[in-house]
């Protein structure tokens, strides 16, 4: 068995789950040795989406720390608020719970958004670097100087679905996660389907209402630590012109685009993906 296979440097006997609130736990993924990445998923999926980015960063001589926010997952799934400040606080006690410096903080789509709102609030603590992600961010939703991305009566249409009919918000969201409809295979797209029927209608909703509502663009300007951007050109979920505001508006960022990928480029372009990722995490 090769070193990099090697289990011991998996990191076993660390905790699955971590207490937030008395009543709240969040399912953690925890495995690897080295400097640490953070991971967190986007709507309405888990820690479980960045499972062909695991293996590589561990082999890599990485800690990965996958975060499952509240409501989503395995983790806890209160009727409360889902706002990007409530998942913001949850972030810092899991890194303070782990003790965790110097991280790398990686976020996709609302998760990217959640990431930006981190680094803002708490002035990069326990951080050395962050990574976006196809990001909902600065703001997912058109307003009368900001014309990009979606109106907002298009988010209200998801909200009444999810209401409605659950499944088929997600069938209908599936159809534009990627390039085509046919750049992820029948297994894959199951296999995601399964981590987003793991959500609570109630947080896939709330989100839904902090993705429509939440301005980001106040939050790039404090964000002082070096910053990735990977972004799908072909993304009908968060439009490429979303990556070029946040790179405008973060000093000490840089945009890789995917030319080939849609929302999907950790999956679609996933060698791409892990390979900028690691360069840029190593550094």
């Amino acid at each position: 068995m090769t070193k990099s296979h090697d289990t011991k440097n998996v990191g076993t006997n660390r905790a699955e789950y971590i207490k937030v609130e008395p009543k709240i736990h969040l399912h953690i993924t925890d495995a690897g040795e080295g400097k640490p990445v953070v991971l967190i998923h986007g709507w309405p999926l888990s820690d479980e989406m960045y499972e062909y980015q695991y293996n590589d960063l561990i082999n890599k001589n990485f800690r990965v720390i996958g975060i499952t926010l509240r409501g989503f997952g395995q983790s806890s799934k209160p009727y409360d608020k889902y706002d990007y400040d409530v998942h913001a606080r949850d972030i810092k006690k899991v890194l303070e719970h782990l003790d965790i410096k110097d991280a790398v903080l990686g976020g996709f789509s609302m998760g990217g958004s959640i990431a930006i709102r981190y680094a803002s609030v708490y002035k990069g603590a326990h951080l050395s670097k962050l990574a976006l992600f196809g990001a909902a961010a600065p703001i997912w939703t058109q307003r009368r100087d900001f014309p990009y991305n979606l109106p907002k009566s298009a988010v209200d249409a998801l909200i009444d679905l999810n209401y409605k009919d659950r499944p088929k918000l997600l069938s209908d969201f599936a159809k534009i996660f990627s390039a085509t409809e046919t750049s992820l295979n029948e297994g894959i797209g199951n296999w995601l389907n399964k981590i987003c029927l793991s959500a609570s209608s109630f947080a896939t909703a709330q989100c839904l209402v902090a993705l429509r509502d939440t301005d980001l663009r106040k939050d790039l300007p404090k964000i002082k630590i070096p910053t990735l951007i990977l972004h799908g050109k072909k993304d009908k979920i968060c439009s490429f012109d979303l990556a070029e505001q946040m790179k405008a508006g973060i000093s000490d960022s840089y945009l890789v685009p995917f030319e080939n990928s849609g929302h999907s480029l950790f999956l679609e372009e996933t060698q791409k993906f892990n390979s900028e990722l690691i360069k840029f995490a190593g550094k």
